[in-house]
């Protein structure tokens, strides 16, 4: 990783160097395994050191990781926010090129009846992590807290909520 031009104490750029050596796989395995993409992993990687530069002189060493993996998730989480308003974008797009207004609030209507009585068979606790990650936009750790369960279990919950979901309703969740 090539450090933006500048003045540069020996200081700051030893400091750097050891929290670069030593968090850099983790951080990227943590991105990798919440995306799921290489590539994408390396540039949350490359852009949560940057942030770590800009802001070296403010990080303490007891909470340096802590900071490294907030930067990370936050970038995750608004890499996949962007995605999803472009993604929103596109088939609304293609929504009002190949359908009429008619068919399309039928087919919502459809949609969100179909989702209502998959919601309504989901087990209770299921039901109340997956509206809560999706409605309130919590994290599993936000959500986990609230519950003072472990992040494990709120996964659990998530996976069997997801997955009455999936086989009631033919629409990627």
């Amino acid at each position: 990783m090539t450090l933006p031009v500048g003045n540069h104490s020996k200081e700051d750029l030893a400091k750097f160097r050891s929290i670069f050596d030593l968090y850099y796989e983790t951080i990227r395995s943590f991105a990798y395994y919440k995306t799921g993409d290489v590539d994408l992993a390396d540039d949350i990687v490359q852009e949560v050191f940057l942030k770590l530069w800009s802001n070296l002189k403010d990080v303490k060493e007891e909470t340096v990781k802590a900071f490294l993996y907030t930067i990370a998730s936050n970038t995750i989480k608004n890499h996949f926010k962007h995605q999803k308003v472009v993604y929103n974008f596109q088939k609304q797009d293609q929504n009002n090129n190949t359908e009429d207004e008619a068919d399309s609030n039928l087919q919502q209507e459809e949609l969100n009846r179909k989702l209502q009585d998959a919601l309504a068979e989901i087990p209770e606790k299921a039901r109340e992590v997956f509206l809560m990650n999706r409605i309130e936009g919590l994290t599993y750790a936000d959500i986990a807290e609230r519950l003072g369960l472990s992040v494990k279990a709120i996964e659990k919950r998530m996976s069997e909520a997801l997955s009455i979901l999936r086989s009631r309703i033919s629409y990627k969740i």
